[in-house]
């Protein structure tokens, strides 16, 4: 598990900055309240009582705690499986777990997740998130680019040994 220390940090400092920036949103935001801060994105108050879009929230947030702790010892466990030069994967993982705790923690003590990211125009608005969605959508996005790492180094030797 040495080299590890680093993602570990990564995991923890997302988890304190998605909470440090619920905690304001919760104290200093009305419910549903808009605070525009570019002509395309504001802040915006809601609870996800569900994951992304809503889904699942007829679970329950006891059911969906006991989901995300699932999700979060499988991520843990295929990241104990990579190998060391994997720095996007790690990161990536380290992002995944990190977001995955932030509104672990929402669900467990609230009920419900505070999001409070909106992108807009006149007309149109894009779902509202959080931090921790962002973190769990960067890090999914790592994982897959150092696949496609892998497949690309992979194709180069493949070719080399044909040339061989």
């Amino acid at each position: 598990m040495r080299g590890w220390t680093v993602y570990g940090v990564i995991a923890v400092l997302s988890v304190l900055i998605d909470q440090a920036i619920k905690y304001a949103v919760e104290t200093r935001l009305a419910m549903h309240e808009q605070v525009d801060v570019l002509p395309f994105l504001a802040l915006y108050r809601a609870h996800n009582t569900g994951i992304a879009f809503s889904m699942f929230s007829n679970i329950g947030s006891v059911g969906l705690a006991v989901l995300t702790i699932g999700i979060i010892v499988f991520v843990s466990w295929i990241a104990a499986r990579t190998e060391p030069g994997q720095v996007f994967a790690r990161l990536g993982f380290a992002l995944i777990v990190g977001g995955a705790i932030g509104n672990l923690i929402d669900r467990v003590w609230l009920g419900y997740v505070v999001d409070y990211v909106l992108f807009h125009l006149p007309g149109w608005s894009f779902a509202i998130f959080n931090l921790a969605d962002a973190f769990i959508s960067m890090g999914a996005a790592l994982v897959i680019f150092e696949e496609f790492l892998g497949w690309w180094r992979g194709r180069g030797e493949e070719e080399a040994d044909r040339r061989d």
